[in-house]
């Protein structure tokens, strides 16, 4: 059964930095398309930034976050991570990391990314920006 668990959020100050990291089990990240999705608090989940398998190399980024939000893999640790600079406080809100059995995911340049193509999701973990 293929399994994410998020980790990493907390409090941070505007400006400052954080890495999320999304550890998969029941399946290998590197042969998966991964996805990092964020609910703001009253607004409706987006997808901010995706990772296609590593064969197809692919990586998106939403305009809203590029530049500032890195997202990698580590296949020996079978973990993708989400670092995030600069945050601002409307970076505030629950991350997910997702992935899906559709072949192909994230595969094509330029995305978007649509949460609908994803079949198994983490928990989530909070991401609070305030001074």
């Amino acid at each position: 059964q293929l399994q994410l668990v998020e980790s990493g959020g907390g409090v941070v100050q505007p400006g400052g930095s954080l890495r999320l990291s999304c550890k998969g089990s029941g399946f290998t990240v590197n042969d998966y398309g991964i996805g990092w999705f964020r609910r703001a608090p009253g607004k409706e989940r987006e997808g901010i930034t995706c990772m296609s398998t590593a064969s197809e190399d692919n990586i998106y980024y939403k305009w809203s976050v590029e530049g500032r939000f890195t997202i990698s893999r580590d296949s020996a640790r079978n973990t993708v991570y989400l670092q995030m600079n600069n945050l601002t406080p409307e970076d505030s809100g629950d991350y997910y990391c997702a992935t899906g059995e559709v072949p192909g995911l994230c595969a094509v340049p330029g995305g978007p990314l649509y949460d609908y193509e994803y079949d198994y999701w983490g928990q989530g973990t909070q991401v609070t920006v305030t001074s």
